[in-house]
């Protein structure tokens, strides 16, 4: 008898074991936990395993007794003989689990938590440089997404079977901001139609021209996206990553391009650095070729330089938050608060050295409405620098903003925050209720109720320097020299010079360094502007209330030259109104 009931016993534990790995199996391959001690997740995963297993081996020996009820007296006797190795696993986890959590509490951890992020300081006028208008991002995240669906409607042989993915990535592309999005499936039996081919294309948008355009990978030499998070079995992404790195915690994936346009997504790995479930940072990332599946794993100094975007700006932002908060230590954080500071509530991002960095607003923890200055960070590098840049709060200043255009109701995106003439600068786009970019919109830091608007950005730029010299605000060149203004005057370096023909007059369009407007003189009018050159000094007289891109020169004098007119009637300067610093020219000078 004691044979027959080891015998059984020994059966009643193969079962269970069986019945257990099978359901391990399978929830593993629909939840994908990672197999990390780091991971609360692997914890409620092994948890559930041992009580399943506990569950059906009671269930085995209510069926081998033939009876139709165990008595619970029966039941914890087996649990005690049986199961003592499941209950003391269970009992280890639970501790570990415990003092995991203990040991990563800020309470405890307090210096820690600061030191996730190193902030530098920099200087605001000396390191941010005016921006080109071809690199500042006039887009936001929905109106991409608007101006993506918009485009895939027009291919009849796309639409019916594919939709654009929701998350739409901001990267530099070919020295482009542009936002790249993959296609999905339709539902499961566009899927099952389409799934042996894959995805056929991707969406980029130009966040400088508004742009919109469906890339066929076959154009850039590759078959469909194979890998993507709308695949459903063994090629969904997550399911992909997880069976190559079983141990490997991964942030959210996202999709970038190569320089060939090749599409791949970046999957940054997450590690906890603060006891066993805190500070959360970034160790490295996985590169996956959308079409083929080739992966790669990279520590995060050897991630290639066409990546954009390791750190989320949530995570910056996080570790921002408990730089900022924890500085003097943790009592300090609830008591007197001194020197706590905290992000404000939005991001942005703006191209820079080829990379792109997040922004975002730095306050004081008590919320009053101001910022004490904000945030660089590289998404690739985590490289982050404070600028003390005292003022409004991105939510005042896009209030400002719709308040001037009020009447038209449109809305403002989240600002930028750019060196325009050497003053920090918001900068933001506005948006009618379709979501589609009608205006734009600056405002100073310093003082927010001085607000420029225009349907260009040069137009805007224009009304916004003419605007900081009315209240006596210094304006800088890109090379740090003031632009002296007095009255209808203006001094400068040149910077451009367009030519153009009209009506049988040659004009002379000239741009000032650090100005985007154009002043229009006729070589008629002064013969003297023919020999003007790339990075003479100059001093343009014109009209202060014509703030348009291409304005009319009433004098341009070098070195204090006088004015040598043709001997003939003085032509009148050609209209401006449709006319962009583009438009004159031919050629410019060298």
């Amino acid at each position: 008898m004691p044979e027959n009931k080891s015998h059984s016993t020994l059966s009643r534990m193969v079962i269970s074991l069986v019945v257990t790995l099978v359901i391990a199996a399978v929830w593993f391959y629909v939840s994908l936990p990672a197999i990390n001690l780091h991971n609360t997740g692997f914890y409620s995963y092994v948890l559930v395993l041992l009580l399943v297993y506990i569950l059906v081996f009671m269930i085995a020996l209510g069926v081998d007794t033939g009876t139709q009820g165990i008595r619970l007296q029966t039941y914890l006797s087996f649990a005690k003989s049986q199961c003592k190795a499941v209950v003391v696993i269970v009992l280890a986890l639970a501790a570990i689990f415990v003092v995991g959590q203990i040991l990563s509490a800020p309470i405890l951890r307090a210096g820690s938590y600061r030191d996730l992020l190193q902030v530098d300081t920099g200087d605001f006028a000396t390191e941010i440089e005016q921006i080109s208008f071809d690199e500042i991002p006039m887009l936001d995240e929905s109106s991409a997404r608007r101006l993506g669906d918009r485009k895939l409607g027009e291919l009849s042989d796309m639409v019916s079977q594919f939709e654009v993915a929701y998350d739409y990535t901001q990267i530099n592309y070919q020295g482009r901001p542009v936002r790249v999005a993959s296609l999905e499936y339709g539902d499961f039996f566009k899927w099952f139609l389409n799934t042996k081919e894959g995805l056929p294309a991707y969406i980029t948008i130009d966040m400088v021209t508004q742009e919109a355009k469906v890339v066929r990978l076959s154009s850039v030499g590759q078959g469909g996206m194979r890998y993507s998070p709308s695949e459903i079995f063994n090629r969904d992404l997550d399911r992909a990553l997880r069976f190559r790195y079983p141990t490997y915690m991964f942030s959210s994936a996202h999709l970038e391009l190569d320089e060939e346009g090749q599409p791949w997504w970046v999957c940054p790995r997450e590690t906890r650095t603060i006891g066993l479930f805190g500070g959360r940072d970034i160790v490295g990332a996985v590169l996956l070729n959308a079409c083929t599946g080739e992966h790669t794993y990279y520590p995060v100094e050897e991630i290639p330089v066409w990546v954009d975007r390791v750190y989320s700006a949530t995570l910056i932002t996080q570790q921002y938050d408990y730089h900022g908060v924890y500085n003097a230590g943790f009592l300090n954080s609830l008591f007197g608060q001194k020197n706590v500071t905290v992000t404000t509530d939005g991001f942005n991002y703006v191209a820079m050295d080829d990379d792109v960095y997040m922004y975002t607003g730095i306050t004081s923890v008590n919320s009053d409405k101001s910022n004490i200055g904000f945030l660089l960070s590289n998404q690739r590098t985590k490289a982050t620098t404070y600028y003390a840049a005292p003022g409004a709060i991105e939510t005042s200043a896009m209030d400002s903003a719709q308040g001037v255009v009020q009447d038209l109701g449109y809305q403002s995106t989240f600002p930028l925050l750019l060196n325009i003439g050497g003053q920090p600068t918001y900068f933001m786009s506005l948006k009618d209720s379709s979501d589609l970019v009608k205006m734009y919109a600056m405002v100073n830091v310093s003082q927010y109720q001085i607000v420029a608007t225009g349907t260009t950005v040069a137009s805007c730029e224009a009304d916004y320097i003419a605007k900081l010299q009315q209240h006596n605000i210094p304006v800088k060149n890109d090379d740090g020299q003031e632009l002296v203004v007095s009255e209808a005057s203006v001094s400068g370096t040149i910077a451009e010079i367009r030519t153009a023909v009209l009506d049988g007059t040659s004009w002379y369009y000239i741009r000032l360094d650090g100005s985007e407007a154009f002043y229009a003189m006729a070589a008629s009018a002064d013969r003297n502007v023919v020999i003007l050159n790339v990075g003479d000094t100059v001093r343009i007289t014109a009209d202060p209330e014509d703030q348009g891109a291409i304005r009319n020169a009433a004098a341009i004098s070098r070195d204090g030259a006088a004015p040598d007119p043709v001997e003939t009637p003085a032509e009148e300067a050609p209209a401006t109104e449709a006319a962009e610093p583009a438009e004159p020219a031919a050629e410019a000078a060298e």
